[in-house]
């Protein structure tokens, strides 16, 4: 065997064991344990050894057969739809605090707006005994988590409700928001307002648009088919909804936007535009502030802060109904919903 063969297998082989490690300290296995678990019964000089001989090895504790002891992992899933969506980073933070606070470690992965991949993603997090889940949903049927949930795994959604199975969830207000971000289009004088939206199949798209249209007919306003869009959020296929919406000899004089993607595409349009047109945007993006974008924001920490607690509830033996919690959206002025119509 050549040096760097060996060098590989030193580097890459086993892991140094509570043997490895009590033979380097001069005790016996069972003081190891003890200082490994911190439990009582070591001198201090003792504990200092071992400790020693811990460093100097790297060694690190083997959690799995403490895993078969407890039934749990103090691991828990998050599957989220696009790790890139600035939306979800505050989430996955807040989350990834509760958990900690908790002495749990979180997992988290992208199902990429795609029913299958979340499935899969899922599954792959409950083959590896994760204690609970938060889920984002991608797809509109969960019975295929019905026997994890009955298994004792715990699961909240968050954002947009399950699908077919009962189990708590977290939302925002998308109805409520968006009702009001019409509304405040409205109050500054306009009566042509376009919706671009996300996919139909979406929860929250199809809130929002429901918000849109309640603030139209509360304010006696009929809706043209050509005021509203929902699709894809990619740039292209936003930025013709949009340009349809402001061209033509009867274009809307306000864009309201569905989601923050949306937003900064409709912000593209809007600065090319020879007119002054009025813009709110549901989720706040980065620089909106800079920018004098108004927006809907949602509180995406207290989201993910309330899932993980609801979470950990259920973990600390809740058994109560499943439950429905929704949190308020918040109207930022700062300017581009201000605007009067041209």
């Amino acid at each position: 065997m050549d040096r760097t063969t060996r060098h590989s297998e030193t580097r890459y082989g086993n892991r140094p064991t509570m043997k490895d490690v009590a033979a380097r300290a001069g005790v016996g296995l069972k003081t190891v344990s003890r200082v490994v678990n911190s439990e009582p019964g070591v001198t201090p000089d003792t504990e200092r050894r071992v400790q020693e001989a811990i460093d100097a090895l790297g060694f690190r504790r083997n959690d799995s057969a403490r895993v078969l002891r407890k039934g749990r992992t103090a691991s828990i899933g998050l599957v989220l739809e696009d790790l890139a969506d600035p939306f979800y980073g505050p989430l996955s933070r807040a989350v990834e605090e509760v958990a900690r606070a908790h002495g749990a470690l979180l997992i988290n992965g992208s199902s990429a707006e795609d029913p299958e991949r979340e499935q899969e993603l899922v599954l792959a997090l409950c083959a590896r005994r994760v204690d609970g889940l938060i889920v984002i949903p991608a797809g509109d049927d969960h019975r295929y988590l019905e026997p994890e949930i009955k298994a004792g795994i715990a699961t909240v959604f968050v954002d947009r409700p399950a699908g077919r199975v009962d189990a708590d969830m977290v939302l925002s207000d998308s109805f409520g928001g968006s009702r009001e971000g019409v509304a405040h289009l409205i109050a500054h004088g306009h009566r042509r307002i376009g919706f671009i939206g996300d996919q139909p199949r979406i929860h929250t798209a199809t809130e929002r648009l429901r918000g849109y249209h309640a603030a139209m007919m509360d304010a006696g306003i009929t809706v043209e088919d050509s005021w509203v869009s929902l699709g894809s959020t990619e740039p292209g296929r936003v930025r013709a909804a949009a340009e349809a919406m402001l061209g033509g000899p009867e274009p809307v004089t306000a864009l309201f936007a569905g989601n923050n993607r949306v937003t900064v595409t409709a912000v593209r349009v809007i600065a090319e535009q020879d007119r002054p047109v009025a813009l709110v945007g549901f989720d706040d993006i980065e620089l909106a502030d800079l920018l004098g974008i108004t927006v809907i924001s949602q509180d995406a920490a207290a989201v993910g802060r309330t899932a993980a607690e609801h979470l950990f509830r259920r973990l600390d033996g809740a058994d109560h109904a499943p439950a429905r919690v929704e949190l308020p959206t918040t109207l930022i002025p700062r300017g581009s919903g201000e605007l009067p119509p041209a």
